[in-house]
């Protein structure tokens, strides 16, 4: 066991400790973070998605998915119509800042240290997955993303493969994606009644296209324990031509999950995987 995981005020002191580490890592840093905003939408979209608001998480509390509407709603307002100039990076929380009552954020889920609690502002990484997910569909390149480490409910309504979001904690685990194009980006996020949605929009029509596929995905029993693991690959594609340029595996995903399963989840039956 770590130093700081003894006694919570050890917990909060080492946040604190690199909270105020990345504030002079950015302060003291050449990075040009996107900070300029406009209503009008640019001309091209590279990618749109959305995700539903409400889903059946396990037996956890449906209000604090409301909840999670609210903090969504705040967070989206801060980077609706944020473009991203040549050169310059986006970060979440340079756009959302510290999520705090007074900025009207309430109680809502938060997956931390392989559990999951309660937090002020909590829900709003689903924010982050929808970023993260619109991002790989276009030539913006990630610099800083986290997984999470755990997979804490079943599957329902999912349309993207596991393993494919971005966990978020104010201020030091980030998603930052920067742009090496002589393009303009917009990122267009806004809730309805039913759905998160966004949109990543350019300046000029980008020549390739991106397209995202999940490969070599099974649950896999390892030390007593249930994982599930899986590979996310991307395809660049030519749209003039149809040709590929390139094929990468992007993610590798290897988490403890956190609810029962069925036997006939398991590639081999009752057969121990060997995993490493």
């Amino acid at each position: 066991m770590r130093l700081f995981e003894i006694h919570p005020l050890l917990y909060h002191l080492r946040i604190r400790q690199k909270r105020t580490a990345r504030h002079l890592q950015d302060y003291f840093s050449r990075t040009r973070f996107a900070s300029t905003r406009q209503d009008d939408n640019l001309p091209f979209t590279c990618k749109k998605h959305q995700s539903l608001l409400r889903r059946r998480l396990g037996s956890s509390d449906p209000q604090l998915q409301e909840n999670k509407i609210i903090n969504l709603k705040i967070a989206t307002s801060t980077m609706d119509g944020l473009l991203i100039e040549p050169g310059e990076t986006f970060s979440f929380w340079k756009c959302v800042g510290k999520t705090t009552e007074k900025k009207g954020y309430i109680e809502g889920m938060l997956l931390s240290r392989g559990e999951v609690v309660t937090g002020v502002g909590g829900g709003i990484c689903q924010l982050a997955n929808l970023l993260y997910w619109m991002a790989l569909h276009t030539p913006l390149k990630i610099v800083e993303r986290h997984h999470h480490s755990f997979d804490p409910f079943p599957d329902d309504h999912r349309t993207l493969p596991f393993g494919s979001g971005a966990g978020v904690f104010y201020n030091y685990v980030d998603l930052r994606f920067y742009n090496p194009t002589e393009r303009t980006f917009q990122i267009r996020t806004w809730v309805t009644d039913r759905h998160l949605k966004g949109a990543i929009c350019i300046d000029r029509e980008w020549p390739l296209s991106y397209h995202i596929e999940e490969r070599n995905h099974r649950f896999v029993r390892h030390k007593g324990k249930n994982f599930r693991e899986n590979e996310i690959w991307r395809r660049v594609i030519d749209k003039r031509t149809g040709n590929k340029i390139k094929e990468e595996r992007i993610i590798q995903n290897f988490a403890e999950v956190k609810y029962e399963l069925s036997e006939i989840q398991f590639q081999d039956g009752r057969k121990e995987s060997n995993v490493r």
